[in-house]
């Protein structure tokens, strides 16, 4: 029987090398899952060009966190998995009697566990995340499907975050991954979605995904002047929410609501960034400001509910199909911002 199995490894920026790992036992309370897709994501981008995640990831390390896959051996005490369960295995956990998951605020636990390792043969899923965050999917989904779930809560969490009404003006800046699935989520929720984006590519994605308008330039002020013009008499929209993670689209998101308006900053920027605001314009317009992180164990349930329920355009957002081995040169096309979404790797 193996002992081994193939997998990938983070050493360091740009720096990623199939290979032989000792094969994970399940201790108790734990699953080992057979990855059958395992997607790449902006997060995983990010760690990849810098070679490290401060709270993620720490190399040398075990890569990758967007999986589903099949049971192959379960710990003992786990009674809701048994091996032949296809699953999604959520790539964190809260501690659940925290001061902030008392408050309902799962996502900012103190102690929130993350798993990472979904570029590989299988993966070891801690008892924690079995107990509250790894989930049945549906025969009729496929794999490579309920692998979007993940990035999906954090999109649902950023949408429903911003306090829409169905009949809204949404402005989403970024037409990456998760920009095109707010983009998504909130068409799906009755919204009339203008997306703004940069690339050609990007364009015919966030049509097909529901956008009613799209705004396709690289100057800021192009992209408020016209996202403006869509709106009955120049107002602005009720809601904008950036999803690109610079400080340039921060100040832009806020010049695009109306007056009494909400702005989400869904896109984490840098540590250390700094944005100038214009504090007149947010205090006497009385507009909202939020951010969204991460997601919860119900916001993912609700995910997987809405893949599974048929709406939501699952394979509209797997664009690619590669083997582990090529997980460099699919990263790498990434960087070079390619019209890609999302490429399921399948080890």
């Amino acid at each position: 029987m193996a002992t081994t199995m193939k997998a990938a490894i983070l050493h360091g920026r740009e720096d990623i090398r199939i290979e032989h790992v000792p094969l994970p036992e399940a201790a108790p309370g734990e699953l080992i899952v057979s990855v059958g897709a395992a997607l790449t994501c902006g997060t995983d981008l990010k760690v990849f060009r810098r070679g490290y995640h401060a709270r993620m990831i720490v190399p040398p390390a075990l890569f990758g966190h967007e999986l589903a896959g099949t049971v192959v051996q379960a710990g003992e005490g786990v009674t809701d998995f048994v091996p032949g369960d296809r699953v999604v295995a959520l790539n964190s956990a809260p501690c659940g009697h925290c001061y902030f998951c008392d408050r309902g605020q799962e996502n900012l636990c103190d102690d929130l566990l993350f798993n990472n390792g979904a570029y590989a043969e299988f993966i070891r899923i801690p008892a924690r995340i079995v107990a509250k965050n790894t989930l049945h999917v549906p025969d009729r989904v496929p794999l490579e499907h309920a692998a979007l779930t993940e990035p999906l809560a954090c999109a649902v969490h950023g949408f429903e975050d911003s306090r829409p009404h169905p009949g809204d003006t949404v402005a989403i800046i970024g037409g990456g991954p998760l920009g095109l699935m707010i983009l998504h989520v909130a068409a799906l929720a009755g919204c009339e979605v203008i997306a703004i984006v940069k690339h050609d590519g990007q364009v015919e994605a966030a049509r097909q995904l529901g956008a009613a308008h799209v705004v396709q330039t690289t100057s800021i002020r192009k992209a408020i002047q016209e996202t403006r013009a869509l709106t009955h008499k120049n107002r602005g929209v009720d809601i904008a929410i950036e999803a690109v993670g610079v400080p340039e689209a921060w100040q832009e998101a806020v010049e695009l609501v109306r007056k009494g308006g909400t702005v989400n900053f869904f896109g984490g920027c840098a540590v250390g960034t700094q944005v100038t605001l214009d504090t007149n314009r947010i205090h006497y317009s009385d507009i909202t400001l939020r951010a969204t992180f991460h997601h919860t164990p119900a916001i993912c349930r609700k995910a997987l509910d809405l893949i599974a329920g048929g709406r939501f355009q699952a394979a509209a957002f797997i664009t690619g199909h590669a083997h582990l081995y090529e997980l460099n040169r699919v990263f790498e096309k990434l960087m070079k911002r390619s019209s890609e979404i999302k490429t399921a790797i399948v080890p």
